[in-house]
Formats: C-alpha cells, sequence, structure tokens
C-alpha cells in the first residue's frame, strides 16, 4: 500500500501502471516449481499431446489469448480437480471447447486461495471453481496452481472437503441445475412421478440418480448403454429400474416421463421427446451423442412439453451458490464411496476412454501425483 501511494504522487498513471504490472509479475514469480499438464496441438487438425511439466511457473506457461486479462485474479493452491467430458475433449485436441492451444486443462478444481488481487479472499480461504472458463479459455486446474479470475471462486462449503467437492464438480452441479430446473417447471409435483435420467452411468447420469434417490423419487429410471453390467449400482444409487438407450419413438409414443435429465443429446434427445408426459420437461445438458437430433413439433403443439436448456458455464454467481446450497443438503454422502483417483499422469488414457463411453461414475484429478 505504501508503494502505491508513492507512485501515485510521483510516478503518474504510467508509472503506477507498470508498478501494478511488476507486482503482479512478482507475485506470479512467487509460485515455481510446481507440476502442470500442457495440452499442445502441432496442428489445427491433429491431435493432442499432453506434456508433463515438474518445474513450472505461472509466469512461463502458455496462455491464451482472452478477454479475462483485467479482472482481478487469485492464485490458488488446487488440491484436487477432477475429468468432465469437455476435459476430455481438450485432452484429446477436439474442437469447440479450448479457443486455443496450448493450454492447461481442467475446467473444476477446489484448493486454497494463495494470493486476491480483489481482496474478496483471504489467504488459506479454501475455494472451489466449477463452470466458467478455465481450461477453455485460459489455464485450468490440471496443475498445482492455477490463476483465474477471482470473480470465478465460491467459498468451498463447510460441508464438503476439496475432493469430494471434486467428486461433485461440473457434473454433479449440473445434475443439481437440471432437478432444480424441473421443479421451478413444475412437472416434479409428488415424489412418486416417473423421471427419466439419461446416460446414467456418466457423471452427471449417476449424480442425478443419486440425488433424486436422497430426495425420494421412487420412480427415477437410469437409461444407459451399460445397462446390464451397472444395473445393481444404479440401483443401489436410487433408480427404480434400468433399461438400455432408448429405440427410435414414433412423433408422438407413450407417455412414460414428467420428467427427463438428458446428458447425452443427438439421437437420445430425439427419443425422448415423443415419450414425454402432457406438461412434462426435459433438462438437456450433454451433447456426448452429438448436437443434432430429429424431432418433430407434435410433441411439444400437442402435449405441451417443455425442453430446458441447462449452462453451467455463465451461470450468475446468485444460483450457482443456490445450486451448491442444495448440493449441501441434497448430495448423498454414499456417493463419495464410489469414485477413484488419478494422477496427471494418467490424463491422456482417461480421457480417450471417456470420449469413447468407457468410464463410470466420477474421477478426481490430484495434481501433486
Amino acid at each position: 500500500m505504501v508503494r502505491a501511494r508513492l507512485g501515485a504522487e510521483g510516478l503518474g498513471r504510467e508509472g503506477v501502471e507498470a508498478a501494478a504490472t511488476s507486482a503482479k509479475r512478482s507475485k506470479m514469480q512467487g509460485v515455481r516449481g510446481f507440476r502442470a499438464v500442457v495440452a499442445c496441438k502441432d496442428g489445427k487438425k491433429d491431435p493432442a499431446r499432453l506434456e508433463l511439466r515438474s518445474d513450472a511457473s505461472l509466469d512461463d506457461l502458455p496462455q491464451v489469448e482472452n478477454k479475462y486479462g483485467d479482472m482481478p485474479k487469485a492464485i490458488v493452491k488446487v488440491a484436487k480437480s477432477t475429468i468432465n467430458y469437455k476435459d476430455a475433449m481438450v485432452c484429446q485436441g477436439l474442437p469447440g471447447v479450448a479457443t486455443g492451444f496450448p493450454i492447461v486443462p481442467g475446467i473444476d478444481f477446489a484448493g486454497e486461495v494463495e494470493s486476491d488481487d480483489s481482496g474478496s479472499f483471504n489467504k488459506g480461504d479454501q475455494v472451489v471453481l466449477t463452470g466458467h472458463y478455465a481450461g477453455q479459455h485460459m489455464n485450468g486446474g490440471y496443475a498445482e496452481y492455477a490463476q483465474v479470475p477471482s470473480e470465478w471462486l465460491v467459498p468451498l462449503p463447510k460441508s464438503f472437503s476439496p475432493e469430494q467437492a471434486m467428486i461433485i464438480g461440473t457434473a454433479g452441479f449440473t445434475a443439481m441445475q437440471s432437478i432444480i430446473a424441473l421443479e421451478r417447471k413444475g412437472c416434479l409435483p409428488s415424489k412418486d412421478v416417473p423421471i427419466l435420467v439419461a446416460g446414467a452411468t456418466g457423471g452427471v447420469g449417476s449424480t442425478a440418480v443419486a440425488i433424486l434417490g436422497k430426495l425420494g423419487y421412487t420412480q427415477v429410471t437410469a437409461s444407459t448403454g451399460h445397462a446390464e453390467e451397472n444395473e445393481s449400482w444404479l440401483k443401489s444409487l436410487g433408480a427404480a429400474e434400468v433399461i438400455p438407450r432408448l429405440e427410435p419413438a414414433k412423433p408422438l409414443d407413450k407417455e412414460l416421463y414428467a420428467g427427463a435429465i438428458d446428458c447425452v443429446g443427438g439421437a437420445t434427445t430425439g427419443a425422448i421427446l415423443p415419450r414425454m408426459r402432457y406438461g412434462g420437461a426435459v433438462a438437456l445438458s450433454g451433447v456426448a451423442a452429438g448436437p443434432k437430433f430429429d424431432a418433430t413439433v407434435f410433441p411439444f403443439i400437442l402435449r405441451g412439453i417443455s425442453l430446458l436448456g441447462i449452462d453451467s458455464v455463465q451461470l450468475d454467481m446468485e444460483n450457482r451458490k443456490e445450486v451448491w446450497a442444495r448440493l449441501e443438503t441434497d448430495f448423498p454422502p454414499q456417493y463419495f464411496d464410489k469414485f477413484q483417483t488419478i494422477s496427471l499422469e494418467e490424463l491422456g488414457d482417461i480421457s480417450s476412454a471417456m470420449l469413447k463411453g468407457e468410464t463410470i461414475g466420477r474421477i478426481v484429478v490430484d495434481p501433486s501425483k
């Protein structure tokens, strides 16, 4: 603070800005010698390769050009991260998620504040980040330290450890968002209404099944391409029935579901819409099966159904905190018992398997391993 005052009185505006820039650079240079994974591409159409750096620093990691340069930043010592479908796409170099390469992937992380330019957090505060654009437009959580805009951070709920927050991650956050959206739409008036969860063995789907079970919904149908081998697990989470992927339907099929959580997209969305009950709603958050689906207007104009888009990226802070508050009360503790922890070195194999639909449940990433 003394140096800032001296600069303001004697250095002029340019001097003050230079001093501030120097102070930020000094702060960044103070965080050195940590592990980080960088996704690199030789050409636009080439697959990515993951480079493990064991002696990284915030100032020498590659920086993707973005619009967040003037926002006050916080430096966070990352305790845990996780892997979502978006992360898998970035790790494998697929288009549509990262705005540039090289980049440190990881859209989620939880950890401890090292410093904060905004003054919103103190050194040592526990925080969590889900959504926003870490790991997409700027470096993310696959490193032992991350620097992101302070306003993206949420205080870590006291009920959760960093590991538990990352078992939840964007997947669990999106699942809770989807349930809240269906509740607000009014299509879940009682605990015995039939609800479909598509993509039930993935992160969003399995978490949705577990939360619905904790909330007491008794008619949850879990749909997955791995039905037989995961039936007992999904039923232990709260599913009443486990079925294979839905086959294509007639333009208006049997009215089966009052609400649906669809984290798959593509043909699955097209198969769900004709099976919705009058006034039902589908909360759509995923694109694993592709961005396009075939549908007619009939379920919308003859049954009054709704298709609700779920976006966890740009959700405002008030609603973001509401979702975390609901997770504190409604997330089932038994879900914390089934997850796997991987190291930075394993990200290549795990991300490839995730894109092939070969991973089950939640995966925590430990950047220190």
